[in-house]
């Protein structure tokens, strides 16, 4: 395979490795500026029947999507470029994962500290619970197939069912069936070795791997209690009972005794952790990147009766079925900003009042990070009534540089009223700083309270249109649904803003079509977390930065008003996009 080119694209450059089920080349993209490198997976099906062939590229295809639409949802899954069959074997090129796998951190015979195994398992399954809540197990987590990022984050990689292909036979019956179950001795418990994997399995095997953390020890070489089954560990390691006993719950040989999921597994890891020491009062708010660039000094918006057009518009609100049981008629006050001659900007008066922030436990598949729930008060402020689109983006870019370049048309998908994406938050940022410069206000994106707080309008439900939604009133992935709502269509495409009904706000698209970047720099849970509406720039991840609200790309459950997702600042992808705010004051004239 070395010097050979799939695709008239991907050169093999070198021999990553060779296993049961197929074998992994690095190689560099021929397509791509710089030529960047990229790791092809190659999986040949033991038997040429052309029967399993066909049966073979079905689940390959499959299992492809899972993998693309997991490298879309997390940037700890490594993406998936491409997927493809040639003479009847199959390769998958994903990114190139530059750092060392976790062989490298467990070395026999070396225990790590209880600190740091709880540490580690709180890595792993932070990333796991994604992966969890779109019900995909990977079945084959193992040290090998935990990469640590030169940024020092988990990456997941091989996925195990994707090497179901390689091990397919058909009998003398004609039935197809597997050669060798999917996964590796000590991290698989028993009933994955009988071909009936659970999520739960996934939790054996880092219970595991936290366990050869603490022991030194690879899991294969651990006894087993003759009569329960159950592993023998303690007495090689030091650990508190606390965090014994959650690791004797994860690796259970009876896996209706376990964890059922990652969610549940991590919420116990993370209940080991000490409160946070309180943050110091917060200082007077400072001037933020926007009021600081250009030569104008941005002011916030006046409002006086000239400036602001009251509109009228209808709410829907629906049941647990998604079936709508009440419409609504509203008004809103707003602002319209003309950023050059026919292109303008709306932007919605939102008032100051007080909410509660996050999901409760008790919401279906909410995730740890939108807890804990806290009140917040926010401020007057203006906010877009629709995501920026396409032309808006187009004449502002062509305003002056402020600090970075914007490209005048980067979005995957073209339609001057379509939503803008495939731009950073930096990008953002330029926009905000470019437009605040030629109005004389200071535009800027919203903190992530504020957010909530539009999105939400008043309700305390998963969504603002009340317990569910359906594919006809936000654009997002229906072949997936939430609650008891009904599945609909996956339009694979943005749609144009204000194609659905508002919130009581006059919002539109709070839900779906694209993610929206808010100020916020990025922490994995709201512990400290500002009450008073201002974005949390201090502490977390600082080179990440929070998105709201869900795409069309998303599960609907992604698409929650309390759902958070997150990307480094200078990360583009298509189903990311933004809307703006400015801060309002009243005014008498």
């Amino acid at each position: 395979m070395l010097g050979r080119t799939l695709r008239n694209r991907y050169q093999i450059i070198k021999d990553l490795g060779q296993g049961a089920f197929g074998d992994t080349y690095l190689a560099k993209d021929l397509d791509l500026p710089g030529q960047p490198q990229c790791v092809v997976k190659h999986l040949k099906p033991k038997d040429p029947n052309p029967a399993i062939l066909l049966i073979a590229k079905g689940l390959f295809d499959k299992e492809a999507e899972t993998l693309h639409k997991l490298g879309k949802l997390h940037d700890q899954i490594p993406s998936l470029s491409a997927h493809f069959e040639e003479n009847g074997e199959f390769y998958l090129v994903q990114d190139f994962i530059e750092g060392h796998d976790l062989t490298k951190e467990l070395i026999l015979g070396k225990k790590s500290s209880e600190s740091h195994t709880i540490k580690l398992l709180h890595e792993i399954l932070e990333v796991l619970a994604i992966v969890h809540q779109q019900n995909v197990i990977h079945r084959d987590l193992k040290p090998a197939n935990l990469m640590r990022r030169q940024d020092g984050k988990i990456i997941l990689i091989d996925f195990g069912a994707v090497k179901e292909i390689s091990t397919m036979v058909v009998n003398a019956q004609g039935q197809t069936s597997f050669t060798v179950g999917i996964g590796t001795s000590g991290y698989m418990p028993s009933e994955q070795a009988k071909g009936k994997p659970k999520l739960c399995s996934d939790i054996y095997a880092v219970g595991m791997i936290g366990i050869q953390a603490l022991t030194g020890q690879p899991p294969h070489t651990l006894p087993e209690d003759p009569q329960t089954g159950e592993v023998i560990w303690r007495n090689r390691a030091q650990v508190s009972n606390n965090l014994g006993n959650i690791l004797d719950k994860m690796v259970r040989d009876n896996f209706s005794q376990r964890y059922q999921d990652a969610g549940e597994a991590l919420q116990a890891i993370l209940s080991l952790s000490p409160p946070p020491t309180p943050p110091p009062p917060t200082p007077p708010p400072t001037p933020t990147v926007y009021q600081s660039l250009g030569n104008k000094s941005p002011q916030p918006v006046k409002i006086s009766s000239n400036s602001l057009k009251t509109v009228q518009f209808e709410t829907v609100t629906v049941n647990s079925k998604g079936q709508i049981i009440k419409r609504s008629q509203s008004q809103a006050q707003v602002f319209t900003e003309t950023i050059v001659k026919d292109i303008t900007l709306e932007m919605v008066s939102i008032p100051k009042g007080s909410f509660t922030m996050g999901a409760p436990a008790s919401e279906a598949k909410s995730y740890y990070f939108e807890r804990p729930q806290h009140q917040v008060t926010i401020k007057p402020f203006l906010l877009g009534k629709y995501p920026i689109n396409q032309a808006q983006w187009a004449a502002v870019a062509k305003l002056p540089k402020i600090q970075y370049d914007l490209k005048p048309d980067p979005s995957h998908f073209k339609g001057k009223n379509l939503p803008i994406e495939n731009v950073s938050w930096n990008d953002a940022v330029e926009f905000c700083a470019r437009l605040s410069q030629k109005t004389g206000r200071s535009y800027r994106l919203p903190s992530e309270a504020e957010w909530e707080y539009a999105c939400r309008a008043g309700t305390t439900t998963p969504f603002h249109f009340g317990d569910t939604v359906t594919p006809d009133l936000v654009n997002y992935d229906g072949n997936n649904s939430y609650g008891s709502a009904p599945k609909g269509i996956y339009r694979e495409k943005t749609t144009v803003v204000g194609s659905f009904p508002p919130n009581s706000f006059g919002l539109y698209d709070m839900h779906g079509n694209v993610w929206e970047w808010c100020q916020d720099i990025y922490h994995d849970n709201y512990n400290g977390a500002p009450i008073d509406g201002s974005a949390w720039e201090s502490g977390g991840d600082s080179k990440n930065r929070v998105l709201r609200g869900g795409s069309w790309y998303d599960l609907a459950v992604d698409c929650r008003s309390a759902v958070r997702y997150y990307h480094s600042a200078d990360r583009r992808w298509w189903n990311g996009g933004f809307r703006v705010a400015v801060a309002s004051v009243s005014s008498s004239s």
